[in-house]
């Protein structure tokens, strides 16, 4: 029996399920109606905020400003991720077999228009964590070889660079990066005196977690770059959150991202881009013969998985450009300012994020003088419903704060009372 084709396999299916597709007009009024704003002003904007806020099904069980983590996808995109189980359920191992990596390979395509790079140069992951990783285990690594990252990086990658340091007898090299720092060269300098002539990677965060700085990347991959040092770059708070290409970080050798977070995918699916040059070098970390070395898809050995995911990655991205980067940065940097500019002079509350609005986002970290982040974070749930989460090490302690497109300012207005109150 011949493969059905993509149209001919969702027709069938979609007549058989009786599930039709959800159409976005309201959003695409709502857009034209302020056609002639600037992003700037848009963000201002709280009516159509507001509308753009109906197309989620949110919780009022409490005000929800740990985004950062796992952003719930739309309800639009929500609504086509389970007509594609239900459709591929329908049929099993005959679209696994017909039509899973034509349909991925459109994912892919789709990714790397938004990433600004070729599709031969990315693989969906599950995560970051799985992204990076991947980079991280597939080095070569000889005795002696060092690395240079650090502190406030994600702790799975650092988890997983003491994994090499102690099956391959590499050197890790850790920084501390300041929560305010004077410069972008005061950074780049704090790495590149950790770099000597055994130095092979750089990580380098593209906005840090647990603060939400943004990082000066594209400065630090040259300098890096000059020493004949590879740099990866965690992106998993930045892809979906900034308006950026690979091109602007300097070409970079390798990124990698998370698309349940900032661009409202679905849990489980992730982003690596590896600069065609660095393909061929890295090991994978699953025994794959299918591919040549210098093919990217030699590092994306899956086995059977949800792949339901990748086509939920195209419903995302279609809800993501509807609005636009440029008008969901600007959103969600005012929402930022918007709370942290109301309590920054308070003597007893603390923010751990750059007061330069060039240097953040949406992402702020803030602590209250003599109080425990956990029990911050605590209070905040329990007495004003307020979720946040605690960070407490590094030089970092507070609870990160990450509105989304959805929050109001009514919102924010709350947890600003409820901030005040704890702290004096």
């Amino acid at each position: 029996m011949p493969p059905l084709t993509k149209r001919d396999f969702l027709k069938t299916l979609a007549g058989t399920t009786g599930l039709t597709m959800i159409s976005p007009i309201s959003l695409e009024k709502a857009l034209a109606n302020v056609a002639t704003l600037t992003p700037a002003e848009l963000a201002r904007d709280e009516p159509f905020w507001r509308q753009v806020r109906s197309a989620y099904t949110i919780t009022d069980e409490f005000i929800h400003l740990e985004n950062g983590y796992y952003l719930l996808a739309a309800q639009e995109v929500l609504d086509q991720y389970q007509q594609h189980i239900r459709r591929i359920n329908a049929v099993s191992s005959y679209y696994m077999r017909t039509r899973q990596f034509d349909d991925k390979l459109a994912s892919r395509k789709q990714l790397a228009d938004l990433l600004g790079c070729l599709p031969e140069e990315v693989i969906i992951t599950r995560n970051t964590t799985e992204s990076l990783d991947t980079v991280i285990a597939g080095i070569d690594w000889k005795p002696g070889d060092e690395a240079v990252m650090a502190e406030q990086d994600y702790g799975a990658m650092l988890d997983m660079f003491k994994l090499q340091a102690r099956r391959h007898g590499m050197i890790n090299r850790l920084i501390s990066i300041p929560n305010h720092p004077q410069s972008d060269e005061a950074i780049v300098s704090l790495y590149e005196r950790a770099i000597t002539p055994k130095t092979r990677l750089l990580m380098v965060c593209h906005m840090v977690n647990i603060t939400g700085q943004i990082m000066p990347v594209r400065k630090i991959v040259n300098m890096a770059h000059r020493h004949n040092v590879a740099v990866l770059v965690d992106g998993a708070h930045a892809f979906g959150h900034l308006a950026f290409s690979i091109a602007d970080l300097g070409g970079c050798d390798y990124y990698g991202t998370s698309l349940h977070k900032w661009l409202g995918a679905p849990l489980g699916a992730g982003l690596l881009y590896v600069r065609n040059d660095k393909i061929q070098p890295l090991w994978p970390l699953f025994g794959e013969s299918g591919f040549a070395d210098d093919d990217i898809r030699k590092l994306n050995h899956t086995g059977t998985h949800p792949v339901a995911t990748d086509l939920a990655i195209q419903d995302a991205i279609r809800f993501h450009q509807q609005i636009g980067i440029a008008r969901k940065e600007a959103r969600l940097r005012y929402l930022q300012r918007y709370w942290t500019d109301q309590v920054r002079n308070h003597p007893n509350i603390i923010l751990n994020t750059p007061a330069d609005p060039a240097r953040s986002c949406a992402i702020a970290n803030v602590g209250v003088n003599n109080i425990k982040p956990a029990d911050l974070a605590k209070r905040l749930f329990d007495q004003y419903r307020i979720f946040t989460v605690a960070i407490d090490y590094a030089n970092v302690q507070g609870v990160r704060v990450t509105p989304h497109l959805f929050t109001t300012t009514q919102e924010l207005d709350t947890f600003v009372k409820a901030l005040r109150t704890i702290a004096g």
